[in-house]
């Protein structure tokens, strides 16, 4: 065979790699409109969901406000949900700011307390993960003036403006520094002035937004008085440097404080200062504070509460202070010898007297009622299952409501049980199987009820929470459904494996159409198995699942596995059971899991088992191929942790423990050091721009790949982000890139 021959064979299979294009041939060069493509998916606006109006509560009533499209921009729409009448309350003229002709778009909104002015959020942009940083304005609703926050402050440089509770002043955080602006004459105080690249005030760092979920850093006194707020100092925390070459010809470098594991962390202290300027009292929380994390605080009456994390994270102390004299007097502490979970916030019932506060002692996540000294704690809710989530308290009747899924760890649904304690009572329509979400109205009368399944888009829904009487249907996707009923089904199915010890994992299949369980297929396991998230679950996953679905209508069968240390609720012992080997136990039970499988689904083609992930995924997928090179043909991974000594104190630490005292966890959960056993074929991706997990992780991986001589086909997507998707065409191009691979070497 000559050369040309050989190269347009060559071509031409590769080509065809592509389904769409296959497609093409297939059809005899017409296009079947049942079969799904990578650019249908990514690309056409034929598989786009409707969205739901950000809708919210009025604080003192069933009352919802949504904002909604006009004819020339957004309004804001009021629903008396007891009288069902509805009327515009913030119409679309009264958002142009004078000298303008367009109304501001509106990406978010808050009413003051007494519903007198209205603060705009908009102009928005990213910081790490959202877009936290943007304009302010102040919309006066008895006089309809408009007026922008910040005085001479650069466009899209303000953080988290918040209303005071008497709706007088405003405080807002600038340059890492705190301000109060005034509402009558819009004259500006600032609360501190030593802000600065490493000394952040009123926000937070990268890890501690990144890891604890923190953002806005501040709080106002409930007499309006006073600002208490998170000082970080970023001071001896090592820089990491992202290069970036987005802006000409010449790179720069972007550099941000990150702790990794064993080093150095920032320092954090609370101090309350007056909303009239001045010194700032700081709390005199005991304890190192670069060797603890202070999570959570708030207010109470006059008092200062707060959850101080040690840096093993297995110890949180509640505590609450004197902000006149900054002592701290623990009321609570919990203890476990993993690690806590950092989910409570503070909801104060009985005139601030008692608190909930979730808790695993028993074995099981479930709700406890404890006194404001700590003296009483008493069990709410009791039984083998997980409390998932608080949704809301109705003290004035006497109910807690909280997400659970008692009998499918795959499933969401909402109970409410009496305050005292008792039997819970399952809200969520018992004929409606998948995953429920709610937002309660104030005095939980009402809720806006989100629903989706594993097959199903999400429903939005305003409802009377009693009866689940629909009030009024935001969206049912009714055009993405009856798009979804001309394509050509595929199989779904749950399931559960028994793997080490009896254990069982839960698990979902996508099966090709017209399947038929005497033939072999391909398989393609998507895996995420760490402690930060679930794969199987029973909700829509977006364009995702319709990316599995197109692989299964080209023959594969696509897998999902939750291995024991995913937060299924599932128990204690299960999200635990990983404590101190992520990446050891996981990687086993997912193999175990796929060898189980073949013994019982003999449609399943073991010479041909694929595996992909992200993040954390592609952390596992490497494990998977690195440590069961026999087991698995291909693995795609994608933005991977190589080596856990790489990754954040917060995170890392939480399941590892320090490097010092657990080297051989370290060294064993970590996929760069079982990199010489690859045989399979390996696809790594990573975006240079990651702040997250960094390049320089990938980059260590390569170097340890060509040591050993091992091949791989690597992409870099320049000054991406973890989520890979900035830049025209960069999902498209990646999930176009992952097919094609995977066709080509499965």
């Amino acid at each position: 065979m000559n050369t040309f021959r050989v190269l347009r064979v060559s071509f031409l299979l590769l080509f065809m790699c592509d389904p769409f294009v296959a497609n093409l041939f297939a059809q005899g060069n017409k296009i079947d409109s049942s079969i799904l493509t990578v650019d249908r998916i990514f690309n056409a606006k034929e598989f786009e969901l409707e969205s739901a109006p950000a809708t919210k509560w009025r604080k003192n009533g069933a009352v919802s406000i949504s904002l909604e499209s006009g004819d020339k921009g957004q309004k804001l729409v009021s629903h008396d949900l007891n009288s069902g009448t509805q009327e515009t309350i913030v119409p679309e003229q009264w958002l142009i700011p004078a000298g303008e002709t367009k109304p501001l778009n509106v990406e978010d909104y808050d009413f003051s307390d007494n519903g007198s002015k209205l603060l705009i959020y908009t102009n928005s942009k990213k910081v790490w993960r959202v877009n936290s940083r943007g304009d302010y304005w102040v919309l006066d609703l008895s006089n309809k003036e408009l007026k922008k926050l910040g005085g001479n402050a650069q466009p899209s440089s303000l953080m988290f403006a918040t209303f005071s509770p008497n709706g007088k002043t405003v405080c807002y955080v600038h340059n890492n520094n705190l301000f109060v602006q005034d509402l009558a004459d819009f004259h500006i105080t600032p609360l501190t002035t030593n802000g600065s690249a490493k000394l952040i005030n009123g926000t937070f760092d990268w890890v501690y937004e990144e890891e604890l979920g923190l953002r806005k850093g501040f709080r106002w006194s409930p007499d309006s008085a006073s600002v208490a707020y998170w000082q970080i100092d970023t001071e001896g925390v090592k820089d990491f440097f992202i290069t970036s070459s987005s802006d000409g010809p010449y790179a720069k470098l972007i550099s941000f404080g990150y702790p990794k594991t064993g080093e150095k962390n920032p320092s954090a202290k609370i101090g309350v200062v007056s909303a009239n300027g001045g010194e700032t009292s700081f709390l005199q929380i005991p304890g190192d504070s670069r060797e603890h994390y202070l999570a959570k605080m708030d207010w109470i009456d006059q008092s200062v509460v707060l959850q101080q994390f040690n840096r093993l994270q297995n110890k949180n102390t509640v505590m609450i202070a004197d902000p006149k004299t900054g002592k701290c007097s623990n009321i609570l502490i919990e203890t476990d010898k993993a690690w806590v979970e950092n989910d409570n916030e503070f909801l104060w019932i009985n005139k601030n007297q008692n608190f909930i506060w979730l808790s695993e002692r028993d074995g099981w996540c479930h709700a406890y009622l404890v006194s404001r000294s700590g003296d009483k704690i008493t069990q709410i809710t009791k039984g083998n299952f997980d409390v998932i989530r608080i949704e809301a308290v109705d003290e004035k009747n006497g109910w807690l409501y909280y997400l659970a899924s008692p009998d499918n760890p795959t499933q969401r649904y909402l109970y409410r049980i009496p305050l005292n304690g008792g039997n819970p009572e399952l809200l969520s329509p018992k004929d409606l199987k998948g995953t429920h979400a709610y937002s309660l109205s104030p005095d939980a009368s009402h809720a806006v009820h989100r629903f989706s399944n594993f097959k199903s888009p999400p429903s939005a829904r305003l409802i009377h929470l009693a009866d689940h009487k629909v009030i009024k249907t935001y969206t049912e996707n009714a055009t993405f459904k009856k798009k979804w009923e001309t394509i050509k089904k595929v199989g779904t199915e749950f399931f559960r494996v028994k793997v080490d010890q009896g254990v069982e994992l839960d698990g979902w299949c996508i099966k090709p159409p017209d399947f038929d369980p005497a033939k072999k297929y391909p398989v393609l396991f998507y895996v995420y198995g760490e402690p930060a998230g679930q794969t199987v679950l029973d909700r829509w996953d977006g364009k995702r699942f319709l990316w599995h679905a197109m692989l299964a209508q080209n023959g594969y069968l696509v897998m999902s596995i939750d291995n024991r240390g995913t937060p299924a609720p599932r128990g204690r012992d299960w999200r635990k059971s990983i404590y101190r080997q992520v990446g050891i136990l996981a990687s086993s039970d997912q193999a175990n899991a796929v060898k189980e499988l073949l013994k019982t689904h003999s449609y399943m083609d073991a010479s041909r088992i694929a595996i992909w992930g992200w993040s954390g995924g592609g952390s596992m997928t490497l494990n998977a191929i690195f440590r069961h090179p026999d087991l698995y043909k291909t693995g795609m991974s994608i933005a991977p942790v190589p080596n856990q000594r790489h990754y954040d104190t917060i995170y890392q630490e939480r399941y590892m423990g320090l490097p010092s005292d657990n080297p051989d966890g370290y060294k064993n959960g970590s996929p760069i050091n079982f990199a010489h056993q690859l045989k399979g074929k390996l696809l790594l991706v990573h975006g240079t721009g990651d702040d997250n997990c960094h390049y320089l992780g990938m980059e260590t991986l390569i170097d340890e790949l060509i040591s050993h001589n091992k091949q791989f086909t690597m992409l870099a997507y320049p000054n991406r982000s973890h989520s890979i998707n900035e830049g025209k065409n960069t999902t498209r191009h990646l999930y176009d890139l992952l097919t094609k691979y995977l066709f080509a070497n499965n």
